[in-house]
């Protein structure tokens, strides 16, 4: 069996691992007070080129999104985010859990329009009604998105002009972001980030971090937002664990470099779909795939490849996702094409 149903299938990347064990017996401050966690920060900011900004250590996505919703929203407010936002379909309300509503918007290949965006916003602050609502607090968008498309920095710009011509944060989920800067389809760095949104974050957990997201501020945090995320019980006692993890992604430009492999690997993956005539529900420029199977087909190869079910797509077929990361090897690639062979009929 080989797995494509992640990006998150594989441990940890090998030098992860080796600093992990170099540090294991320094007695070290915890909550994030250690050298590593501190030296991890410096390195982001200078990555990201905002200095004056701040790095806070969360362990997982919807942890974070979670977290950096709730301390940049008031009680009454609410997310703004498309249909298929991961806060809104896979997270199990984990916003919703913490009093906050997703407000949701149509998507377009998983992204958020700017034009409806502002219609949406604009409806709102007219309703003669609204003192009764739940008011727009925040402008959430994912990328790469659900789909593993990527907005362009033109998309980016405007949907941060819209938010902000209403007094709204833009908030970045970047469990993914790694394939997306490692894209060619990308037109801008993680230098530029910090100037087309507000908050952000750099997964770990999904490129080669054991677990692990670094949000980033590239002003300053909320108010007393260490104290929010132990409230939402997302301050981690070995802080250690996730300062030496992003210390070592972040040292000789790592974290890039084994992102651009899922996307090397995605490429190699795309011309093996296609050269089995599997018709594309979606041809990304990341590291997710989404092509459409016979369900008899789907049946037979799930027993050899994994493969995430992604939705129907009418009474005989079904919409699937392959998925690449950090580790894919070559191997693996040619291994799906021989699987293909064997289960896919031409």
């Amino acid at each position: 069996m080989i797995l494509f149903r992640c990006d998150y299938a594989e441990g940890a990347q090998p030098e992860i691992l080796k600093r992990l064990a170099e540090t294991n017996f320094e007695q070290l401050d915890g909550y994030g007070s250690d050298p590593y966690t501190e030296s991890a920060k410096r390195k982001i900011l200078e990555a990201c080129a905002c200095p004056g900004g701040e790095v806070h250590f969360l362990v997982g996505g919807t942890q974070t999104n979670a977290t950096v919703i709730a301390a940049l929203l008031r009680d009454y407010e609410g997310a703004v985010a498309v249909q298929t936002g991961h806060i809104n379909v896979h997270e199990a309300g984990a916003v919703e859990y913490t009093g906050h509503k997703v407000m949701t918007l149509p998507q377009h290949q998983g992204k958020m329009d700017a034009d409806e965006l502002e219609a949406f916003l604009a409806a709102s602050d007219a309703d003669v009604n609204k003192d009764h609502m739940v008011w727009p607090g925040l402008v959430y968008i994912s990328l790469p998105t659900e789909y593993g498309t990527i907005y362009s920095r033109a998309e980016l710009a405007g949907l941060q002009a819209v938010a902000h011509k209403y007094g709204l944060p833009l908030f970045i989920d970047g469990a993914r972001l790694g394939y997306a800067l490692a894209s060619p389809a990308c037109d801008y760095t993680l230098q530029d980030l910090k100037d087309l949104c507000d908050v952000f974050y750099i997964g770990g957990t999904k490129v080669g971090a054991l677990c692990g997201e670094a949000v980033v501020f590239p002003n300053k945090a909320p108010k007393h937002f260490f104290t929010t995320v132990k409230q939402h019980g997302a301050l981690l006692a070995k802080g250690r664990l996730l300062g030496v993890q992003f210390d070592t992604l972040f040292t000789d430009k790592l974290y890039g470099r084994i992102a651009a492999n899922a996307i090397d690997r995605a490429q190699d993956m795309i011309a093996v779909l296609k050269e089995k005539g599997i018709p594309f529900f979606l041809e990304t420029p990341t590291n997710q795939q989404f092509v459409i199977l016979e369900n008899k087909q789907l049946e037979a190869l799930s027993a050899q490849v994994g493969f995430d079910i992604w939705e129907p797509f009418d009474a005989d077929h079904t919409v699937v996702r392959f998925a690449t990361s950090w580790a894919t090897t070559p191997e693996q690639i040619q291994r799906l094409r021989e699987m293909l062979s064997v289960f896919i009929s031409q």
